[in-house]
């Protein structure tokens, strides 16, 4: 018997739309980290003619690329879009690949919640405010002693941190959300199309 069958759907239609404009931004993030990329090296290249590199280009590509990763990959386990082995699960039949299905999806959910689990100690590690009750309440441990920052641009790490976090956060709604779904799947006897 499939498990609430009309608000799955409806849950996965909000998913999917967060989901997918959380990837647009990521990847406006990362178009903008490549023009940042581009635009340091003509500047390098360029020196002779008083042009010079984006100063701290690399503490923002960094920084940018690993909140994108994390805005792409909510989307990416909503669609089915990590990698697989299909050679042998597409021969067989449509409730055994179900089955299959709902297992990758329980590893990845697992996989989700070890990731948000050490992203957000990371996060209250780095994250400089709050008193000790605030902070002892939401699990985030003691203040750091001096806020860490980037090298040269002297950026607070809390902030990229905590963007990836909130991507990390959603990873972990959506791969919860694909077992339901996965579930729901192989009790009606095979995978609808995400």
């Amino acid at each position: 018997m499939a498990i609430a069958k009309s608000a799955e759907a409806r849950v996965g239609r909000g998913l999917e739309h967060v989901s997918r404009w959380l990837a647009y931004a990521g990847g406006a993030l990362l178009v903008s980290m490549a023009l940042v990329t581009v635009a340091s090296i003509i500047g390098r290249a360029l020196l002779s003619l008083g042009l010079s590199p984006i100063r701290g280009d690399f503490e923002m590509v960094e920084a940018g690329c690993a909140i994108a990763v994390f805005a792409f990959l909510p989307w990416c386990q909503l669609k089915r879009g990590h990698v697989t082995v299909d050679i042998a699960v597409d021969r067989l039949g449509a409730r055994a690949r179900a089955f299959f299905g709902l297992l990758g999806d329980i590893v990845i959910a697992v996989i989700a919640g070890l990731i948000l689990w050490r992203m957000y100690l990371g996060f209250g590690e780095k994250f400089p405010y709050g008193g000790e009750t605030f902070r002892s309440a939401l699990g985030m441990g003691a203040k750091p002693f001096f806020p860490e920052t980037t090298y040269e641009l002297e950026l607070p790490v809390w902030i990229p941190f905590g963007l990836a976090t909130v991507g990390g956060t959603l990873f972990f709604i959506v791969s919860v959300y694909t077992v339901w779904r996965s579930f729901n799947w192989l009790v009606d006897g095979a995978e609808a199309t995400p």
